[in-house]
């Protein structure tokens, strides 16, 4: 016996599928004080955030020139995880260094 093709099923399905399971993102942004050092910047950067030393560098000129510099897009449950642990690292640190979160 023949087999019927699916193919146009299974692709309209893996598409609606697809659309179901995408998160929206929001941007996590850490903003500029007076009191945080550059170099306590720059290792939130690159531990919590993942970033390359110079991406990490460059971020961190942002924040310093322009009050406010973009650490990602992430999905709300891990945005706000890494939120919290820049604040608990920065707060044993003694700096008031600060993020925020915007959805995008």
């Amino acid at each position: 016996m023949g087999r019927k093709s699916t193919g146009e099923q299974t692709g309209v399905a893996s598409q609606v599928r697809a659309k179901a399971t995408q998160p929206p993102l929001f941007k996590v942004l850490m903003h500029n004080d007076d009191y945080t050092t550059m170099e306590f910047v720059v290792t939130m950067l690159e531990t919590v955030f993942r970033k390359s030393p110079a991406e990490a560098n460059r971020i961190m000129l942002n924040i310093h020139y322009r009050g406010v510099g973009l650490c990602g897009y992430y999905p709300f449950d891990i945005a706000e995880t890494k939120v919290n642990k820049v604040h608990a690292q920065a707060r044993e640190a003694g700096h008031p260094l600060r993020c925020s979160l915007e959805e995008s």
